[in-house]
């Protein structure tokens, strides 16, 4: 099969149109009321590795209907005027975010380079839903 558009390209043009935060600005901004930490991966993922601290959680395959208002899947706080930086395990899934919620209409979006695994790498504050086994 022939894709018009591999998931590479996609990648390649989300990070073109989107910002992305280093580790050390997304540490700075944890504390800042005015943005939103947002992660896109499964509850799986995240009762196994943990989660950013004050973390809000919104599925990549339902992040369409939790952003739109008129959805009766959406969550409220996409709706509030803060900065959303998108986040998951490497940050390929968080920069697709990102994108696509900028193309739905909220423009202040980020991605955290290098996703969760560089935030814990770097020896950053996890939250665990549930302790890992």
């Amino acid at each position: 099969m022939n894709l018009k558009v591999g998931y590479q390209k996609l990648i390649d043009v989300a990070e073109n149109e989107i910002k992305s935060i280093s580790i050390s600005e997304a540490a700075i901004l944890i504390e800042d009321k005015t943005v939103v930490f947002v992660d896109v991966r499964d509850i799986n993922e995240v009762k196994k590795h943990g989660e950013i601290p004050g973390s809000m959680r919104a599925p990549r395959g339902m992040l369409e209907f939790l952003i739109d208002p008129e959805s009766p899947y959406h969550r409220s706080f996409f709706s509030e005027k803060k900065t959303f930086i998108f986040y998951c395990t490497i940050g390929w899934r968080s920069v697709l975010a990102a994108k696509t919620v900028h193309d739905m209409g909220i423009e202040k979006v980020a991605n955290l380079a290098g996703g969760f695994s560089a935030w814990k790498a770097a020896g950053e504050q996890c939250a665990y839903v549930n302790k890992p086994t």
